[in-house]
């Protein structure tokens, strides 16, 4: 049997808002845009996840959750190193902070706990929900 990859993971978004989406994933984030394909420009956003060939994919939800409806799924992007994990987790914390429209919802602050499950065999992560409220994890992973 041959292995199994990921090749992508798709997020929901309130439709109308793949600008707020290009500014957190892209300019906070750092994550670098893919092409969509032609006639979807205008509902899908892509973005690289490194080198390559993983992505995740932005597109509207058709049927919205109720605002206050806060799911445990997530994906998990991985760091390199501890450092990059800080700097990241301080990034979006201080966009976070600042508030706007493209803003996380929540962050775990730098320097405190995270809002996971606790233990010995968790890595040094973070978690956030972006301004959709989709929740990511961030951790150190060797790659």
């Amino acid at each position: 049997m041959a292995p199994i990859g990921l090749q992508h993971v798709n997020l929901s978004v309130a439709a109308g808002t793949l600008h707020l989406a290009q500014e957190f994933y892209g300019t906070v984030l750092g994550l670098a845009n893919d092409t969509v394909p032609h006639l979807q420009k205008d509902v899908l956003l892509w973005f690289r996840l490194g080198a390559g060939p993983q992505q995740i994919h932005i597109s509207f939800e058709r049927n919205p959750l109720p605002s206050v409806h806060k799911s445990s799924r997530h994906p998990c992007f991985a760091l390199p190193t501890g450092q990059a994990l800080l700097d990241l987790q301080r990034r979006i914390y201080e966009h976070h902070a600042a508030g706007g429209e493209a803003a996380a919802l929540e962050c775990d602050k730098p320097g405190t706990a995270n809002s996971g499950s606790k233990g010995v065999e968790y890595p040094d992560r973070f978690f956030a929900r972006d301004y959709a409220g989709n929740r990511l994890e961030f951790a150190v992973h060797s790659m």
